[in-house]
């Protein structure tokens, strides 16, 4: 808990400043999945994780897997899984949803991971963490030591300059001519504490010996519609036309999220990022 003036501010963040979400499954599961942005979120991975990952049934590190989705998707398509979340309800959530299963989840933050689970591993996801996270730089350099070479990498951020955009139509200006986007970890908001752009996710890549081989734009209209779908078949032109665009500039870069396959070079090997 820290304190402003005579004010109490409640606050999720870890020692090291990362944002768990302890207490608050109830609220991911409700507000975000159960509502369209997160069916949305899902079916899009569900259509792009398969054209942008070489997907053979390898074994799989799920980091930061919160509620078990992306684990059970694996799961489900042949993977053994080992999903990694650090917030006890959300482990729970996950531990119950994947009961019997080939996912073993378990109480770990990412920084925990190179000492108890090195690898090499051929397949990480890590989807909405960095972006949560107080060094996320450090973040992905410590991901990218546990990947096997040629090791895949499917990697989601929160896209900063999609914040900003969205901010600019919602009429916060003064907030972005003082670019105070980034969320403070207080209370039970969700605006993440370190959102990223792309520019600094190739120079990271780059800096790691991580090839970006996909890029792609998550819920690239959605998040700027003035109302949500209104029914099924407006869903599904919504999700046709995410789907479309999902991939194309300029509309991926303005995506919600932004989703990467980086592959793991082989040692001093030369390839152009792009």
């Amino acid at each position: 808990m820290q304190t402003t003036g005579t004010t109490a501010i409640a606050t999720h963040l870890s020692p090291d400043g990362d944002r768990y979400f302890d207490g608050m499954a109830d609220k991911f599961a409700d507000s975000l999945y159960g509502k369209a942005r997160g069916e949305l979120r899902l079916d899009l991975l569900d259509r792009l994780l398969p054209e942008m990952l070489a997907l053979d049934g390898q074994p799989a590190l799920d980091v930061g897997g919160g509620l078990g989705q992306l684990s059970g998707w694996l799961a489900e398509r042949g993977h053994e899984v080992t999903l990694c979340e650090p917030a006890d309800d959300m482990l729970r959530r996950a531990r119950e949803s994947l009961a019997g299963t080939s996912v073993t989840a378990l109480p770990l933050p990412l920084q925990a991971l190179p000492e108890r689970l090195p690898g090499p591993w051929p397949l990480i996801t890590c989807h909405a963490v960095l972006e949560w996270m107080a060094d996320p730089r450090a973040a992905l350099a410590t991901l990218a030591r546990l990947l096997a070479p040629q090791g895949q990498l499917s990697l989601m951020v929160f896209n900063h300059d999609a914040l900003r955009f969205s901010n600019v139509v919602k009429g916060n200006l003064d907030r972005v001519l003082a670019d105070r986007l980034a969320g403070q970890g207080r209370r039970k908001r969700l605006t993440p504490i370190s959102p990223l752009r792309h520019d600094e996710i190739l120079a990271w890549a780059g800096e790691n010996g991580l090839a970006v081989t996909h890029c792609a734009g998550v819920r690239v209209f959605h998040d700027y519609l003035q109302d949500p779908p209104a029914d099924d078949e407006q869903y599904r032109k919504l999700l046709e036309l995410e789907l479309r665009y999902s991939r194309r500039e300029p509309y991926w870069r303005l995506g919600r999220y932004l989703l990467y396959t980086l592959r793991a070079l082989p040692d001093n090997a030369e390839e152009t990022l792009r």
